[in-house]
């Protein structure tokens, strides 16, 4: 397989445009949703949706919506598939572009104890706003930049960006503060929760840029994964949102060009092809001392995954779920 480096040269689509009404109704709806909404002395608007503010699931879907740029839908479903009671499904007919051009947590944003007159800060921004900033190499890979007036970014964190780092948003976005929205969800609430097991087809596309697929002959993803209850302990949460990825995803994605391609993608994509695989994401993490890059990066991976190719008609399926693993951890029985 040969990556092809430009799979979204030309396209005239703006995720920063896009967006923007998902962006009103979640503040349109903040009491509803059970979010707060201020603005900081720059004059940024501020989402908080799970620090002060109690947040929901409800809002954790209209987050993942956002990070997908409006490209994508996020979805509930209920009943005990498998053995749980909640999944979230997603889809995206450009999948490409709303997962990897706007959701994935790729935009490194740190301020020092110096710069912040206190405490660091560190955050890896998602969402359509790093299309406009483009900092990092995937753009240039990609082939793609967005241009607005408007955007916004996705902070998984538990306390609101000093003002150093809204200043660093600002101008690599090329934004003035009333044109930015920063929505904050840290993994230990419910939107937290929710927007992160959202990303279980995003994680599915990365994956597959990294094995070196070609980008440009994917034509549409459907993605569902088990939601589990958020943990008041930081790195539990952050275990159980990879687990339900990890051992609960399920992705389904259709594709163009040859049956050897489709096929192989399906046999390397699956976490279980990982030296890490079978134990739970928060023991893993304990073990390399809370270091991601000592983590194998085959592990970041959904469990389950088909590839149809639509020149041929032919589907190939590759792992399986982990449930038994995920109700371990996850469920104690009455």
């Amino acid at each position: 397989m040969s990556d092809h480096s430009a799979a979204l040269a030309g396209c005239p689509l703006s995720l920063n445009a896009q967006v923007q009404p998902w962006v009103e109704r979640l503040v349109a709806r903040a009491d509803a949703l059970r979010v707060q909404v201020r603005h900081d002395e720059s004059g940024a608007r501020i989402v908080d949706a799970g620090i002060a503010a109690p947040g929901s699931i409800e809002a954790g879907l209209l987050v993942g919506e956002i990070c997908l740029g409006g490209f994508g839908t996020v979805g509930l479903r209920s009943g005990a598939a498998d053995g749980w009671p909640s999944w979230l499904e997603v889809r995206s007919s450009q999948p490409v572009l709303a997962c990897l051009a706007s959701q994935y947590a790729g935009w490194s944003l740190a301020a020092s104890k110096e710069e912040t007159g206190g405490k660091k800060f560190f955050s890896l921004g998602s969402g359509p706003a790093r299309a406009l900033a483009a900092k990092e190499k995937l753009y240039d890979e990609l082939g793609y930049r967005d241009r607005a007036d408007r955007g916004v970014i996705v902070l998984e964190v538990d306390r609101a960006p000093p003002a150093v780092v809204v200043q660093k948003i600002l101008r690599d976005c090329g934004l003035q503060p009333g044109g930015l929205t920063i929505v904050l969800t840290p993994t230990s609430s419910a939107a937290g929760t929710t927007q992160v097991v959202a990303r279980v087809l995003e994680v599915a596309l990365h994956k597959t840029h990294e094995l070196g697929f070609r980008l440009d002959h994917v034509v549409d993803g459907v993605a569902t994964a088990p939601l589990p209850a958020p943990s008041p302990d930081g790195v539990e949460a952050m275990g159980r949102t990879n687990d339900a990825i990890l051992y609960g995803g399920r992705v389904h994605l259709s594709m163009r060009g040859s049956d050897e391609a489709a096929r192989s993608l399906a046999a390397q994509l699956p976490s279980r092809n990982s030296k890490d695989y079978g134990r739970s994401f928060a023991e893993v993490f304990k073990a390399v001392e809370y270091d991601f890059y000592r983590i194998d990066p085959a592990l970041f991976a959904p469990a389950e995954v088909w590839v149809s190719n639509l020149d041929t008609g032919s589907t190939f399926h590759g792992g399986a779920l982990n449930m038994e693993l995920l109700r371990t951890h996850w469920l104690q029985e009455a």
